[in-house]
């Protein structure tokens, strides 16, 4: 696949992956970060692409696919729950976030990899598999779906904006996920759906079991390596980055 080669072998491999691990954070004020990043890469204040890293407390949001059928429960019940929804400008449908779910936000500008929605979308699954891969799981596309399955149980969705190429959302990775969370939706809308998480996987395969914390920052350093080696970037911690200003229009002068 194209820009499948590792950061250091190609000819982007001078282009930085700015890395942003930003532990758990409320989904509206990250999504509000998401949409100034993607004006700061517009209009040239943000040079380099971001990738955001993410563990939401528990939400629910509503993608531009969303259909009645796949919300069992009303906005109204699911605030019941504890669960906050959003409605949000991404493609796809229903979609639960919360502990123990490794989520990611890449901003990138795509005329500079490859100004090809659909491309972008098999990119991103491939990172997924990628990533599966470092824990010994074989992560599948399932065909007419986006996202990453492990023998037809789902263990990450993708759903992205585009904004004169340049990209916000992103996937969401089970780590550690409590797989009843998703009982009050029907992810992705897909009747029947079974969801599954890296833990899970590595259970059902026998492998002993790592501390929590510590498969996620497994987890996470899985996905950064993948980022970097399908998108051809050299991933770089960022956390010295003002982003929170970064992502404030620039004031008239």
């Amino acid at each position: 696949m194209g820009g499948a080669m590792g950061p250091g072998n190609g000819p982007m491999a001078d282009r930085m992956l700015r890395v942003h691990a930003m532990g758990r954070q409320a989904y509206g004020d990250v999504l509000t970060l998401q949409r100034g990043l993607c004006r700061a890469r517009l209009d040239g204040r943000l040079a380099d692409d971001v990738l955001l890293l993410v563990e939401h407390p528990p939400v629910v949001t509503l993608g531009r696919g969303t259909k009645p059928e796949s919300l069992p429960l009303s906005p109204a019940e699911l605030a019941r729950h504890g669960l906050d929804v959003y409605e949000v400008e991404r493609g796809g449908d229903v979609t639960y976030h919360g502990p123990g779910q490794l989520v990611g936000y890449p901003i990138l500008d795509l005329q500079t990899h490859r100004p090809d929605l659909h491309w972008y979308l098999r990119q991103l699954e491939e990172v997924l598999i990628a990533a599966l891969g470092q824990f010994g799981l074989a992560g599948e596309r399932n065909a007419g779906y986006t996202g990453v399955w492990i023998d037809n149980r789902k263990i990450a969705s993708i759903g992205v904006h585009v904004k004169q190429w340049v990209t916000f959302h992103g996937f969401a990775l089970n780590v550690t996920t409590a797989l009843d969370a998703f009982d009050v939706i029907v992810p992705c809308g897909i009747p029947g759906v079974a969801m599954t998480s890296i833990a899970r996987e590595a259970e059902r395969k026998g492998v002993r079991s790592r501390q929590p914390g510590v498969l996620w920052q497994e987890a996470e350093a899985a996905v950064v390596a993948a980022m970097g080696a399908v998108f051809d970037r050299l991933p770089t911690s960022s956390e010295d980055l003002a982003l929170a200003e970064l992502a404030e229009p620039e004031r008239p002068r």
